[in-house]
């Protein structure tokens, strides 16, 4: 039996709770429960249109069903149902994958699943969107206008070839460090082309904060926090201040592309759920000059695509 060490660097949050219980009586029912007290809280989020399903008139469910799950995932709906209970259930890692693309977890939640579930993870890399085919196929019918999907944690799940080049190479990133949060704190590039970015900043930071009052204890939100504060001094000081904002705000927004100089922009916010959930960000231009160069951005970004 192994002494208990210092946790290293390299593991996850999720990775240290699970050793702590494992360290307890019990390990193994804590662990279960706390699986499907994960599992209900992510199916409850995610509203049937986001996955291309009817609402249906008499829908008292928040987010999905089971049966809708299991279907999505292509399990069982009672097997589903027993590790929703915290059945004493084996789980492979396989079902842990469809369960992780149904469920539309990003990175931090699939690594969180696999932890609770106490297996090992395929393919940590894997870029668990949940983003379908029509989602990304309005994104790209969007051109020459940028457009992207992001969630309330400013991760930037899915972007079209325009968006692609708006600010930085997004291509060229890890998907880990695809949040415009992150890369406004943090990315040189990202931050030039912010021309307010003094109020952008203050902004994002505000919002952020009023948004994760309702996820509070979610990983996720914790490790970009964490991420956050350890690599800016800036976020820090903005983040001490305890500014929260939760409305919308609309307005014209300045960026200066590195390709085709400065962009005046308009942007709209289409929710794909309740709201300070995933949502459709597109820009459109404020003036016709600011649509000549979008063209421009365009054809340079289909020239390296």
């Amino acid at each position: 039996m192994s002494t208990a060490t210092e946790p290293s660097a390299d593991r996850t949050p999720a990775a240290w709770a699970v050793e702590a219980v494992e360290a307890a009586p019990g390990a193994d029912t804590v662990r279960r429960s706390e699986l499907a007290a994960f599992l209900r809280s992510r199916r409850e989020r995610i509203s049937p249109e986001q996955v291309g399903l009817p609402r249906g008139p008499r829908r008292r469910t928040p987010g999905l069903r089971r049966e809708e799950v299991a279907h999505l995932s292509a399990v069982g709906v009672t097997w589903y149902t027993w590790l929703e209970q915290a059945r004493d259930i084996h789980v492979s890692a396989q079902v842990l994958d469809a369960l992780a693309r149904a469920l539309q977890l990003d990175p931090s939640e699939r690594s969180h699943l696999f932890a609770l579930a106490g297996a090992a993870d395929p393919d940590p890399g894997t870029e668990c969107s949940g983003i379908s085919p029509s989602l990304r196929q309005i994104l790209e019918q969007l051109e020459p206008y940028p457009a992207c999907v992001q969630n309330s944690r400013y991760d930037i799940r899915a972007y079209n070839r325009t968006y692609g080049r708006l600010l930085c190479d997004l291509d060229s990133l890890p998907y880990q460090d695809r949040n415009s949060m992150w890369l406004a704190f943090t990315h040189p590039q990202w931050q030039a082309a912010l021309v307010d970015r003094e109020e952008t900043i203050r902004l994002m930071a505000a919002k952020f904060r009023a948004a994760m009052a309702e996820h509070i204890a979610e990983p996720a939100w914790k490790a970009l926090l964490k991420r956050l504060q350890q690599a800016s001094p800036e976020f820090r000081e903005i983040w001490e201040r305890h500014e929260v904002l939760s409305g919308v705000t609309s307005r014209t927004k300045r960026f200066r592309n590195a390709d085709v100089g400065l962009l005046h922009l308009q942007h709209t916010d289409l929710w794909l759920g309740p709201r300070h959930g995933p949502r459709v960000v597109a820009y459109v231009p404020a003036d016709a000059e600011t649509g000549e160069r979008l063209e421009k951005l365009h054809a340079l970004a289909l020239a390296d695509s």
